[in-house]
């Protein structure tokens, strides 16, 4: 057993023998557990602190553009985060509903110790999972492939599969103006040896960075200066599974940034570590700091500011916008020239955080390594930012080590099928040069990739491979049927132009009358018209709220939809062509030089793949075609 480095004295012993071990209890790591032990293999979650299980050391959100689309699917593939949340939420909105439903999506505000706190429950409920606390310091190889990990205090776990999620806690730096010490996020100590024995196994690390803003007593705010931002009480719901029960309402409060801010800020520049040269990892360029944005944005008078409560008991409050890694007093300064914070006090002072992240070019398609069998990463690890693209992450990286451990397909993703298959694709594909967000923007596919059908696309994938169960899949088959049954009955009923309130209706959504009479399904395609309109005119009881969004979507963009999904299938010629393991890549000719480098840095799985990697033309992808079909011809070798 090799991959022990001497960072103590203490006796070795095995403390016990897994078939799946989870590095990390973050969103990553919580989803991995869950889907290992979903799959019915022997699964031990590791966490260096009980107290920061499944934490959201950021804002107390989940959801957002794509973002809460990701929710959705994990949802279908059965992970937990969209049940947790539901149960936990304060306050949830259906964000862009003056948009098409394409760029749609939930986002909900979350009590932060009450959703840690439903996913313990709910981690420690789950059979075939053990959780542990302690700092793994070392992974531990035989012949090449993993088989087992050693903890701090000398125990080691040996497993055949090991999934590391450590998010940003990797040899973690805190960085607030001139202070900068080894910590992890919210004051938890950093995974301060795990690199090291990553580096050993050849694996290349790089170094980002994030922040978060203040948490500040609410106490001292005065919300009568700021606009109340009130969320939605219909009942939206994350989950595909029956709505929880109600749950609170609390609103966010709107205030803004102005000049006196802004200047306390640039007087202070000097002493920001972003420009000072302390802080050295790439940070996301869609989230800036507030200096950042000062810099970035010279022109504009005044930034926005969300104050979002963290929970019902306690009295934090996030400065949604407000990330820096200024110093403390400079924090107080700025803070309180804004409306409604003149009298502010800080919780919880603003920071910045570097840490290690591995490389994700260096990832096969089911987030194995590839110079290393049986060792899995996801999460922040991999580069990317946000719980939601975290949790999607250990879902399919803990569902994948425990399929390959049982000798099963893999769970795959396409980009035509998730925003998960997009996130993917792009990590392992394109690699980052900056902590990857999900965009809607980066889907080309996203009219397919909506917030009403992430159950429809891939639940019945979970289902085959054991991580839905059956009362999932019925329920998904008795909506679809709904949905037909319901079509049916308005491609058939009659509206005519004379039914009462019919002329009304028109008249007030701008729609062009009509003689005789029209198809109720043809009269829902009109721009405008809903559902719930055609149920009054025919004084028909409507359908549940799920049914009812599914038949307008489809009564409005099946024409949309159509062409997308042809697109599709065009795509899928390409990704129909795979390319061999052990192609020699640098010595294609034709290739240009950049291709040949990229393509044997990537190996991608097939020509659909390696037509999005950066650098590779659609001549080299040409070129690769014909050196394919000329492969194929030869004669095989005796």
């Amino acid at each position: 057993m090799t991959g022990l480095s001497a960072k103590n004295n203490l006796d070795l012993f095995v403390a016990g023998d897994y078939d799946v071990v989870v590095i990390g209890a973050g969103h990553a790591g919580c989803e991995a557990a869950l889907a290992a032990a979903r799959l019915g293999v022997s699964t031990l979650l590791v966490t260096l602190s009980m107290d920061s299980v499944a934490m959201a050391p950021c804002n107390p959100s989940i959801g957002g553009p794509a973002k809460g689309v990701i929710v959705r699917e994990i949802d279908a593939l059965g992970g937990a985060m969209a049940k947790i949340a539901d149960k936990t939420q304060i306050q949830i909105r259906l964000l862009n509903t003056s948009k098409g439903a394409a760029v749609q999506a939930l986002r909900a505000q979350i009590d932060k110790k009450g959703y840690q706190q439903a996913m313990l429950a709910y981690l420690q409920a789950q059979p075939n999972l053990d959780i542990k606390q302690g700092e793994a310091t070392d992974i531990l190889t035989e012949d090449g492939a993993v088989s087992g990990v050693r903890l701090r205090t000398g125990a080691i776990y040996t497993c055949r599969r090991l999934v590391i999620t450590s998010g940003t806690y990797l040899k973690g730096s805190v960085i607030m103006g001139s202070c900068a010490y080894p910590s992890g996020p919210a004051g938890y100590p950093p995974a301060s040896y795990l690199s090291e024995s990553l580096a050993e196994l050849g694996i290349e690390l790089g170094r980002f960075k994030t922040g978060t803003p203040a948490r500040v007593d609410k106490n001292s705010l005065d919300f009568s200066k700021m606009s109340e931002q009130k969320g939605d009480d219909t009942g939206l719901h994350f989950s595909f599974e029956e709505p929880p029960e109600e749950r609170p309402n609390i609103s966010c409060w709107l205030t803004y940034t102005n000049e006196d801010t802004h200047r306390q800020i640039l007087d202070n520049m000097d002493r920001c570590p972003l420009y000072s040269g302390l802080i050295k990892g790439v940070g996301p360029r869609y989230c800036p700091s507030i200096e950042d944005k000062l810099r970035r944005f010279p022109n504009n008078p005044h930034h926005q500011l969300f104050l979002e409560p963290e929970g019902l008991d306690t009295n934090e409050y996030y400065v949604q916008g407000m990330s820096t890694s200024l110093p403390e007093d400079v924090q107080y300064a700025f803070m309180r020239t804004i409306p409604g914070l003149e009298n502010v006090k800080i919780i919880r002072p603003a920071y910045a955080i570097e840490y290690d992240f591995v490389y994700p070019t260096q990832l096969k398609r089911t987030f194995e390594l590839k110079t290393v069998p049986g060792l899995y990463t996801a999460g922040q690890i991999n580069g990317t930012s946000g719980y939601e693209e975290a949790a999607g992450q250990g879902l399919y990286a803990g569902a994948n080590a425990a399929l390959s451990l049982l000798g099963r397909e893999p769970l795959l993703l396409e980009r035509s099928e998730s925003y998960l298959g997009v996130l993917i694709d792009d990590l392992v594909t394109k690699g980052v040069t900056e902590p990857y967000r999900m965009f809607t923007s980066l889907a080309e596919y996203r009219l397919l990739l909506r917030n009403d059908n992430a159950d429809q696309r891939l639940l019945p994938k979970a289902h085959r491979l054991g991580l839905a169960d059956d009362k999932a899949m019925q329920r998904l088959q008795d909506k679809l049927a709904a949905v037909e049954v319901e079509k049916a009955f308005l491609q058939g009923a009659t509206i005519h132009a004379d039914t009462a309130g019919l002329a009304e209706l028109l008249a007030e959504r701008k729609s062009t009358p009509f003689n005789g009479g029209i198809r109720a399904w043809e009269l829902l395609r009109r721009p405008g018209i809903e559902y719930a309109d055609i149920c009054g005119l025919l004084d028909r009881e409507p359908q549940p709220a799920e049914i009812a969004e599914q038949l307008d979507i489809e009564a409005k963009y099946s024409g949309y939809i159509a062409k997308q999904q042809a697109q599709v299938q065009k795509m899928k010629q390409l990704e129909g062509k795979r390319l061999p393991e052990d192609a020699d890549y640098l010595h294609i000719e034709g290739l240009s030089l950049e291709s040949r480098q990229k393509l044997a840095e990537v190996r991608p799985d097939n020509l659909g793949q390696a037509s999005r990697i950066t650098g590779v033309s659609p001549a080299d992808i040409a070129v690769l075609l014909i050196w394919l079909r000329q492969k194929q011809e030869q004669p095989p070798q005796e």
